[in-house]
């Protein structure tokens, strides 16, 4: 049995992230730091800018006109939706080498960003949250069961495999073979890559919305996410009559959630995923 940090410990030393999200991050946090620091931070890595202009000329944001600058683009999303941009890039980068065996890591990352796409969506048609934030959230939602299969392969498919047996939550198996589940480990990454606060209680709750404290609607908001994504490919009955009978009892209540309304949010997610897969992952939209 392992505890999430445990699980975290393993992977840290194979996947980290860049230095320049770090300097991003300490200028998010510097109230003296001016728009022109944060472009300049991004723009000395050729890489990052790459995938920033890329990111702001696309449907994920969809801006009229070209932006050819980081600059522009800065002054446009404004220093948080840039870091946050930078934060998805950089998880998807760290996590580009590892490639454990029993995961299908195409299937995993289209997951993650229609999750994001989903819980951005979400948020829009609630009118709760940030959208922009949630998209991030979503993608880094589901980001504990990439670390548990790399760090013990065989417990982690060993719980999946009795959950779609018996058909039983992922979690409670995974708490049963695993010691920990994958909300828990994503939490404690989140905690050990020192991001902001946030992600690591929203994504530590999405389980339990009402553990999420001050950020119990960003846990909402993923846990409606989750169970859009869980019945994408039910083909014997209504998804969304599936999605509503999922979701956490008092999420639906807050925010009077109904069919027609998960109806808007899983089509909206189904409408730019391609594009928004193309764009995170060139070759495979």
């Amino acid at each position: 049995m392992s505890t999430p940090q445990e699980l975290v410990a393993c992977v840290e030393r194979l996947a980290s992230l860049p230095a320049v999200y770090h300097r991003i991050r300490a200028l998010l946090d510097d109230p003296d730091s001016s728009v022109q620091d944060l472009a300049n931070a991004v723009s000395s890595d050729a890489g990052i800018t790459a995938r920033v202009l890329r990111a702001v000329n696309s449907v994920l944001y969809g801006f009229p006109g070209k932006i050819e600058t980081v600059a522009r683009a800065v002054n446009l999303m404004g220093m948080q939706q840039v870091h946050d941009l930078v934060l998805s890039t950089s998880v998807i980068g760290a996590f580009s080498g590892i490639r454990p065996a029993r995961m299908h890591m195409v299937r995993f990352w289209k997951d993650c960003v229609f999750r994001g796409l989903a819980a951005r969506a979400a948020a829009r048609e609630l009118g709760v949250g940030d959208p922009e934030r949630m998209f991030v959230e979503g993608l880094l939602a589901d980001i504990g069961h990439l670390v548990m299969f790399q760090a013990v392969p065989e417990a982690a498919d060993a719980a999946l495999t009795e959950s779609r047996r018996s058909q039983a939550p992922i979690h409670q198996i995974e708490d049963d073979i695993v010691g920990c589940n994958f909300a828990e480990v994503g939490a404690a990454l989140a905690t050990a890559w020192h991001l902001p606060s946030g992600f690591a209680t929203a994504i530590g709750a999405q389980l339990n919305p009402a553990m999420g404290g001050p950020h119990a609607t960003e846990a909402a908001l993923l846990n409606i996410a989750n169970q859009i994504l869980a019945t994408e490919d039910d083909a014997c009955t209504d998804p969304n009559e599936a999605a509503l009978a999922l979701i956490d009892p008092m999420t639906l209540a807050r925010f009077e959630v109904e069919v027609s309304r998960l109806a808007a949010i899983r089509a909206a997610a189904r409408e730019e995923s391609a594009a928004v897969i193309a764009l995170f992952f060139p070759g495979q939209g």
